[in-house]
């Protein structure tokens, strides 16, 4: 009964309090876990105009490139008073753009080449030996990758040119193997070790191999990995300027290096739009390169291969 009195007299007050003008406050909804307020994360707001100022800056120097190397005397008004395309023929015509994108191609496939049909097997050893000084050679393989290219692409030009091989394509190809070799072995050496050596056991047991393992067995787990690291060294080379600039020559240039040679010939005296031109079918190539990429390296595949493989 006393409980009951003490129950009734609060319900009477609380009544009393909102007959008065007095309010309850409402409680606050619950929140869903994980949800988050705009308001209460001022660093969300920081974080989002950040990208937005990089990309309206990103998306804005590109767009006046694409527009200078199509327009006729620009920068006196916001556009353009005439467009034309002479300014690529002009380039391609002009620095032989023909000969140097296929030096380009050339280096760049080759490259890729050499270093998986290196880089690989190399990858395997590393993941499936212990030996001493395991560690120091992985350290040694960091440093082509962690250095600046110029630090160490000058003794190498300088013997290059020592055996008579500066200026030409092969010193351009040798120079660029240097870092692609490590890149390829870093990127392979924790994919083969996911792979179960159970596999490899099971396949030596049926009479395959190590030829027959390798090629019959291993290859197809690694393919998404060898296509990924390909594609990343396909990219890094064609992109490499310090080492192929201090070893290649004028029939040795790739396209990065020609654009730097069109504005620095003659005290840069090459039209603007040359220039602009030349650097839209740069980034244009790049861009071709990574929607292949996108294209044929599928990441969720990448996962799931190596998931798979683990599991078994």
């Amino acid at each position: 009964m006393a409980l009951d009195d003490d129950v009734d007299r609060g319900t009477v007050a609380t009544t009393e309090g909102s007959g008065s003008g007095g309010r309850a406050p409402r409680p606050r909804p619950a929140r869903a876990p994980g949800e988050r307020s705009l308001a209460a994360s001022p660093s969300t707001w920081f974080v989002w105009a950040g990208m937005a100022a990089f990309l309206v800056l990103l998306l804005g120097i590109l767009v006046a490139v694409v527009v200078d190397s199509f327009g006729r005397g620009w920068f006196r008004t916001w556009l353009p008073p005439e467009w034309t395309t002479d300014w690529y023929s002009g380039a391609w015509d002009r620095f032989d753009l023909t000969h140097v994108v296929g030096v380009t191609v050339g280096v760049a496939v080759t490259v890729v080449v050499l270093s998986v049909l290196i880089g690989v097997p190399a990858a395997y050893l590393l993941a499936r030996r212990s030996f001493p000084g395991k560690r120091l050679v992985n350290v040694l393989f960091l440093l082509p990758i962690l250095m600046p290219p110029i630090t160490f692409g000058i003794p190498l030009a300088t013997v290059m040119y020592a055996f008579g091989l500066g200026r030409s394509v092969i010193a351009v190809i040798l120079v660029n193997l240097v870092p692609s070799v490590p890149f390829v072995i870093l990127t392979m050496t924790p994919f083969i070790e996911q792979i179960n050596p159970a596999i490899e056991s099971a396949a030596r047991m049926c009479g395959a191999g190590i030829r027959q393992v390798f090629t019959r067995v291993l290859a197809p787990l690694l393919v998404p990995g060898i296509l990924a690291a390909a594609i990343l060294v396909l990219v890094r080379t064609v992109g490499m300027f310090e080492l192929t600039f201090l070893v290649s020559g004028p029939q040795s240039d790739t396209l990065v290096v020609a654009i730097y040679r069109a504005m620095t010939s003659a005290g840069g005296g090459e039209a603007r739009q040359l220039i602009s031109a030349m650097a839209v079918i740069y980034t244009t190539t790049m861009l071709a390169m990574l929607v292949v990429a996108l294209r044929f390296v599928n990441p969720t595949q990448l996962v799931a291969q190596v998931k798979d493989a683990r599991d078994d």
